[in-house]
């Protein structure tokens, strides 16, 4: 992409009442960015959804100049610059209507043929928490995926060293521009980051850690891998706005299941609760249903044995499952002899006890 095109496409970034969507719309009218400020009002009227409020700025000359200093600045820095339309736009991000035109990293980030999950929940992260994330990563080592998280407090930060650790690759997002760091603690995980991985952020450097910005990254963190995983969330928090944004790209969600009186797994209760994501105890699930495959026969994922006690029904219910493989919750009931409700709670008891998994369809099967 030349020079002129970047810093047109800068430009439309930065014209408030021109977001995403609709510069992706002026884009396809026009052919390329610089081409949009060269046509004519009275065409880009004619684009479906444009209007001349939203076309008010276009030819404020401001915001040439604040595309040219931040594009001074990005070439400084050596700060790289994807384009939605480039081949090294992640994959998984070109597919979400509203994502970023231009996104700016910084690291040694690799995205081509990879793996990508996200994680992410509470800047309260307890100790269930941070034992989940760190026996998490260290199962789906083996298969060398990227970490994507926010780099903030909690859940983000705890899944990030647990991924540098165990040589995985980690981004994190940043609800702010490259130019600084939030929280500024965090600050003594950067190098090490950018070795293996690295900064990705929409935001330019006269951006700062905004409460919207937060909200804004929190699309990129769902957009860009292949499924996202909430460990700890309270009932209301942004963890549970990016697992609705990945729900909303079609994307798997999954949630660490906790006791009720827990505060920080009321949220992923709830996900689980109204289906809108799976139930996560292990690595090994995840793995299974998105159908990801070891590199080699040699490598195996650290899974930890399971050794439970049942009760008389759920050793019945287990016992039909190991015999008969995947089987609706209707024939379990059906063939154990049991009312629909009992059948069901009994399930989601032996599901938080790991000794049945649910699958796409509304299948169980034993572990």
């Amino acid at each position: 992409m030349t020079e002129p095109e970047i810093i047109a496409a800068l430009r439309l970034q930065a014209i408030p009442n021109i977001g995403d969507v609709t510069a992706k719309k002026l884009i396809a009218h026009c052919g390329c960015p610089s081409a949009v400020f060269d046509d004519k009002v009275k065409h880009l009227l004619r684009i479906e959804g444009i209007g001349r409020f939203t076309l008010k700025d276009l030819h404020d000359t401001s915001y040439l100049k604040a595309a040219d200093a931040e594009y001074n600045f990005l070439l400084k820095e050596g700060i790289a610059i994807s384009y939605f339309m480039n081949e090294d736009y992640p994959r998984y991000l070109k597919h979400c209507v509203d994502g970023p035109i231009l996104h700016f990293q910084r690291g040694n980030i690799d995205l081509k043929d990879r793996k990508i999950i996200s994680v992410v929940g509470t800047r309260n992260i307890t100790s269930y928490g941070m034992a989940f994330c760190e026996a998490f990563i260290e199962e789906i080592a083996p298969l060398d995926p990227i970490i994507v998280s926010g780099f903030a407090y909690g859940v983000d930060i705890t899944v990030q060293k647990a991924a540098m650790e165990r040589g995985l690759q980690t981004i994190g997002c940043l609800a702010h521009g490259l130019n600084q760091i939030y929280p500024k603690v965090h600050k003594r995980y950067v190098s090490k980051i950018e070795r293996n991985g690295g900064f990705l952020t929409e935001f330019w450097s006269t951006s700062n850690p905004d409460r919207e910005n937060f909200l804004k990254r929190n699309r990129i963190i769902a957009g860009i891998s292949e499924a996202t995983v909430v460990v700890e969330s309270a009932e209301k928090g942004g963890s549970l706005v990016t697992a609705d944004l990945a729900n909303g790209y079609n994307r798997e969600v999954f949630a660490v299941p906790g006791r009720s009186s827990d505060k920080f797994s009321r949220g992923c209760n709830n996900l689980i609760k109204h289906q809108k994501a799976h139930m996560l105890t292990s690595a090994a699930e995840l793995i299974y249903l998105l159908g990801w495959e070891l590199k080699n026969e040699s490598e195996k994922v650290v899974q930890k044995q399971l050794f439970v006690q049942l009760d008389e029904t759920e050793q019945s219910i287990y016992s039909y499952l190991q015999d008969n493989g995947k089987q609706l919750l209707d024939t379990v009931a059906l063939e154990c002899k049991l009312p629909i409700y009992k059948a069901s709670s009994t399930l989601l008891t032996m599901e938080m006890k790991g000794a049945v998994r649910p699958l796409p369809g509304k299948l169980f099967e034993a572990i």
